[in-house]
């Protein structure tokens, strides 16, 4: 929430046109002011033989506005808080409304039919079940919103322009929005089209949240952080590679650990059992000798240093029957 906090910083002036200076400070930042113009340009040029805009082009520079600039930027001049005429105004001509949402005649759709068109279209469908969840009202938390979470509501509300489900101001001295649509002509699907229009008209979660801009000690801090972004594929696989290797190299040094407490453990023992201190010899050594026969393993007696115990019997049998004779 550190980038939403800083975006509220600034529109505490008293007196001062919060919206003007919004845009006047994402003027200075280049990236900002870049794809601020380009949106501008790409929702009020013409399309070729006609008297409207590329509507496609304007959401689509919309959402790369929103996505590619900084939260004290974007949501900056989004959602600047206003008391007067001329501040609403450019407020709500941030979202260029002559092109983002208004057909040729300037008549509003039916909500449902904007509804139905968006589920058609994975982006769009994805950005409102986004909305649905991350703004969905309740009565129960400090924020009215059932998650508790000022930030993820303005994310996933600013989610939503750039597509037909783009809404916007209805006021010039509050922070009320709606889509740009009506419910005449529902018929029996009336009820559920007014749910979706109060779905911004009187979403208390919402409300609070783009108040919250501007007067950020109206709701308690929000602790909900955003998700930490995740690396690519490339650099998942770098690091499962170092998690591997390090892993391995682990083993090792706890294999030769383990060696090395062996080794002390069979040193003590052997200078227990014959009073001196050998050194112990390699595992292939420890074993060639254990097959032939090591002191102090239980195993055969030691390789024989003088003559064989044969011959010393012959000679003593010898001398016995030669001292009878």
């Amino acid at each position: 929430m550190a980038s939403l906090v800083s975006a509220s910083s600034f529109m505490q002036l008293d007196g001062e046109n919060q919206c003007l200076k919004a845009a006047q400070d994402c003027g200075l930042y280049e990236k900002c002011g870049s794809l601020r113009s380009e949106y501008v340009l790409a929702c009020t040029k013409r399309a070729p033989g006609s008297h409207r805009c590329n509507q496609h082009k304007c959401y689509r520079a919309l959402r790369r506005f929103l996505e590619r600039v900084p939260e004290e930027y974007s949501l900056g001049v989004l959602f600047c808080p206003c008391t007067n005429t001329l501040c609403g105004e450019r407020r709500r001509k941030t979202i260029v409304p002559s092109c983002s949402y208004q057909d040729m005649e300037g008549l509003q759709p039916n909500c449902l039919h904007q509804q139905s068109f968006c589920r058609r279209d994975d982006l769009c469908r994805s950005r409102l079940a986004d909305f649905l969840n991350n703004c969905q009202p309740s009565h129960l938390t400090a924020s009215g919103c059932l998650k508790d979470s000022a930030g993820l509501c303005l994310r996933a509300y600013a989610g939503l322009i750039g597509t037909i489900m783009t809404p916007n101001y209805i006021s010039n001295s509050s922070a009320d929005v709606s889509l740009w649509c009506t419910c005449e002509g529902s018929g029996n699907q009336w009820q559920e089209c007014q749910r979706l229009q109060r779905l911004f008209t009187h979403n208390a979660c919402l409300r609070n949240s783009i108040s919250w801009m501007g007067s950020p000690d109206s709701l308690p801090a929000d602790f909900t952080q955003p998700p930490a972004p995740r690396p690519s594929p490339l650099v998942q696989e770098d690091d499962l590679r170092s998690n591997n290797r390090l892993h391995e190299h682990n083993n090792i040094v706890l294999e030769s650990e383990e060696e090395e407490q062996l080794t002390k453990m069979e040193q003590i023992e052997e200078e227990d059992e014959g009073g001196q201190y050998d050194v112990i010899p390699l595992y292939s050594e420890r074993a060639t000798v254990s097959i032939l026969g090591s002191p102090g393993t239980g195993g055969g007696s030691s390789l024989p240093t003088g003559p064989a115990k044969p011959v010393l019997v012959l000679y003593l049998l010898l001398g016995a029957s030669l001292s009878r004779g």
